[in-house]
């Protein structure tokens, strides 16, 4: 069975409210500099610590902790449920289902988040597995090391698995893991981005989703 591993934030939901809000809540509690907004959407993909390690190259190991413990307080109690399925995407969901395709999620968010958004959003029933970071943050957090966890618990072949995903992060780990990678540009990266992080080939739009399977694996 061919699996397909969906990466969430930019590419099942658009969820830039809740993380920006977040971010933006973490960085007032630690005296921070505040970010440009376009600075704030880089956080959406990588895991927070190393996006922190990034843009507060300042800050001690400890720092770094705390500020991941504020976003994920407020994140938690506020901004887990402040997003939108992009429209399109649970019609999507279904036909590769439908297809045959075994559906999955491989995001950098703590695992137990990603089942309780899909649980809440009622999207749980369209995949397999629901994948992601250990709870910490602070082990399995690439993208590389959460795809390579996926593939094992679904025993998947990595020639006959696809990657999909809107940030270089998602390209990289596909890359990495030697799995097909479809990157698309509707959620937070572009064409320049995703086709310098190795994307095998790039949609516009959710409705071209299965067009892309098709084109990479057949």
């Amino acid at each position: 069975m061919t699996q397909l591993f969906f990466d969430f934030d930019g590419t099942i939901a658009d969820s830039e409210q809740g993380i920006v809000k977040s971010l933006k809540y973490a960085v007032k509690k630690m005296n921070l500099p505040e970010l440009t907004h376009a600075q704030y959407l880089k956080f959406i993909g990588p895991s927070i610590l190393s996006s922190l390690q990034k843009f507060f190259p300042e800050l001690t190991d400890a720092d770094r902790m705390q500020a991941l413990k504020y976003y994920q307080d407020y994140y938690r109690s506020e901004g887990m449920f402040q997003l939108d399925v992009y429209p399109g995407i649970p019609e999507q969901l279904q036909l590769l289902n439908d297809q045959g395709y075994g559906v999955n999620i491989a995001s950098a968010k703590p695992e137990d988040m990603i089942h309780e958004i899909t649980d809440e959003l009622k999207l749980s029933h369209y995949f397999n597995g629901r994948f992601g970071a250990t709870s910490d943050e602070r082990t399995r957090v690439t993208k590389t090391a959460v795809l390579k966890y996926a593939l094992q618990e679904t025993h998947a072949d990595n020639r006959d698995s696809v990657m999909i995903g809107d940030r270089d992060t998602d390209m990289l780990g596909g890359y990495n893991n030697h799995v097909k990678t479809l990157g698309v540009t509707y959620g937070f990266g572009d064409v320049p981005e995703l086709l310098g992080a190795h994307a095998d080939t790039i949609i516009e739009k959710p409705s071209e989703i299965q067009t892309g399977v098709v084109k990479l694996i057949g």
